[in-house]
């Protein structure tokens, strides 16, 4: 294929290895708040992935999950006092909108991980006939031990790894693993969280498991491309790929793709922070195309900080390609050879800005991006 991509797991540039269709998999949102640009920016930097496949006449199935069960989704229900189901649905219609307003292409299809019960239930079958499993205290863990590839997917040391675990809710002190490092599969619930039967009690699925059983259900054993911000490579990457593994014998994924993470005025946006900016309210104050602009004005593959400033850029600089009529097809050509290595899109901006400059009318050039002129 034409694209070539940054593998986080290989940590070098490859072309995309896809056969018939390529598969896609990003993982997605957990709806108890409304998405941010942090959020907007990765399912951005998987609209022009794909719509450079298209255009390069290879056909793309993208999935992208909706978590609507784990830890952070009951509690924000119970502090509401509402159904975790409920606040579900009311913060999909906000996302769902906002996306739409950024043009993002709609996904093959947005699966539920309680949708995937039975098949995460099989995936944990498969774990404990792999000898990669254990039940301790109710909850059931995966066993790192068992699968010597643990740790290539991030490159990440024991140190490290076990800094993440505890960032990201692994409870390394949890008396019940073997290593601090395991990984729960399935949990017990609480008495007012949601549970299903298991042969292990009634309970809940770990983080992790859902998305493999998601991306195995919509896309099979091998995936093209996976991804989400670079927060996910461990432990949910990590964890995905060595439960996943166990399971079918096969390689998870064939390209790895992270995304920088967004932050405002130099601080990471978050949720917790309450640093956060809004598609919703950038669309608002401009359109469509310019956000766009201000967003892939910067590299998939780096950190950056919005600023208001960057708005205002990006509306000066939609207007000058606005000013020059007519459709250079070469211009569309240099726009796909910045795509095609490595998502340079900062490049693709700059190659229509010079286009322009001489004259050269910007029209289907800015379309590959997702920008109407």
């Amino acid at each position: 294929m034409s694209v070539h991509l940054y593998d986080s797991r290989r940590r070098g540039i490859f072309p995309i290895e896809a056969t018939n269709t390529a598969t896609l998999y990003s993982c997605g949102i957990t709806p108890y708040d409304s998405a941010h640009l942090g959020h907007a920016f990765v399912y951005l930097v998987f609209d022009v992935l794909v719509r450079r496949l298209q255009d390069d006449g290879i056909a793309t199935r993208l999935v992208r999950n909706v978590t609507d069960v784990d830890d952070d989704i009951l509690r924000k229900a119970r502090s509401l006092g509402v159904h975790y189901l409920d606040l579900a649905a009311e913060q999909m219609v906000i996302f769902d909108k906002a996306m739409k307003s950024l043009g993002l292409l709609d996904a093959a299809v947005e699966p539920r991980a309680t949708s995937a019960i039975s098949e995460i239930l099989s995936l944990i079958d498969a774990a404990f006939v792999a000898g990669a499993a254990y039940a301790e205290g109710g909850a059931v863990y995966f066993d790192v031990s068992r699968f010597p590839d643990f740790g290539e997917v991030s490159g990440y040391d024991r140190d490290r790894m076990l800094e993440l675990a505890a960032e990201h809710g692994g409870n390394v002190d949890d008396p019940n693993k073997r290593d601090p490092l395991d990984f729960v599969l399935w949990q017990p619930s609480l008495p007012d969280e949601p549970a299903w039967e298991s042969r292990w009690g009634p309970g809940r699925p770990g983080w992790h498991i859902e998305c493999s059983a998601l991306a195995l259900r919509e896309l099979g054993e091998t995936i093209d491309v996976h991804g989400g911000g670079r927060d996910l490579i461990f432990p949910h990457h990590e964890c995905e790929t060595a439960q996943s593994e166990t399971a079918t014998g096969e390689p998870f994924v064939r390209h790895w793709l992270h995304v920088g993470l967004v932050g405002l005025e130099g601080t990471k946006m978050s949720k917790s922070l309450g640093n956060l900016v809004f598609v919703e309210d950038l669309i608002a104050r401009s359109e469509c195309a310019a956000v766009r602009i201000a967003l892939l004005e910067h590299h998939y593959r780096d950190d950056w900080s919005w600023t208001d400033e960057m708005l205002g850029e990006a509306v000066n600089r939609l207007a000058s390609w606005r000013s020059v009529s007519g459709d250079d097809l070469s211009l569309l050509d240099e726009v796909r050879a910045c795509i095609d290595n490595d998502l340079d899109t900062p490049g693709a901006l700059r190659a229509i800005d010079g286009g322009v400059a001489q004259g050269r009318g910007a029209r289907s050039a800015a379309a590959l991006l997702g920008i109407n002129l």
